[in-house]
């Protein structure tokens, strides 16, 4: 829901800093790696109950992952393979993170593990949405500078960010948090459902 205008008022930003980083010679793949390896360590951090480090870990991990995209505009080098594995990264470490955050807050692991199953369905939903629409060669008008059309809905990466955040801030009420988040991605997924049926129309 907040995607693009998150977006919108990033990306000057993200892009100031992203100029020399390519005139330095960081490639948006080294970015890419280092934002895994940080949200990994974020979810080691949520597991062992070091909420704080685990905050700050999350938040680190997040804008290394808005970089590698402003570092491909800026060496001009934007490719799908790159897109690829930011996304096969991002999905892992939001994963990794509920993982952790269900091993340090044991009274959420029931809210988190739904949590879990909500993500793998919405990330399905739109991941065959994008599929299907580049088989078809079919324009919907969701395409954006993205290598995969992201289908908007309640639930998108920047809900994802500040949910996560929330977690590690506020652990002691984790659970109501994971439920509620549950809830909302699980919203996302009908309403990513309802914009393929449409899209896909024979």
């Amino acid at each position: 829901m907040l995607d693009q205008r998150a977006r919108a008022v990033l990306r000057p930003g993200l892009d100031r800093v992203a100029r020399p980083l390519a005139r330095w010679g960081v490639t948006p793949i080294v970015l890419t790696l280092a934002g895994f390896l940080v949200g990994l360590g974020s979810a080691g951090a949520a597991a062992l109950a070091a909420w704080w480090l685990a905050l700050g870990l999350w938040l680190v991990s997040r804008l290394l992952d808005g970089l590698d995209g402003a570092v491909a505009r800026a060496r001009g080098t934007v490719t799908d393979r790159g897109g690829y594995l930011d996304v096969v990264a991002d999905f892992t470490v939001y994963g990794a993170f509920v993982v952790g955050c269900a091993i340090g807050q044991p009274d959420a692991r029931m809210a988190l593990l739904v949590l879990l199953l909500a993500y793998y369905v919405n990330g399905t939903a739109f991941l065959a949405l994008s599929s299907a629409l580049e088989r078809r060669r079919q324009h919907t008008g969701l395409e954006d500078e993205r290598s995969f059309v992201f289908s908007r809905g309640l639930a998108e990466g920047t809900e994802t960010v500040v949910a996560h955040a929330l977690f590690v801030t506020f652990p002691s009420v984790m659970p109501v948090l994971a439920w509620v988040f549950a809830g909302i991605v699980a919203v996302t997924v009908v309403q990513r459902v309802g914009v393929a049926i449409r899209a896909l129309a024979p």
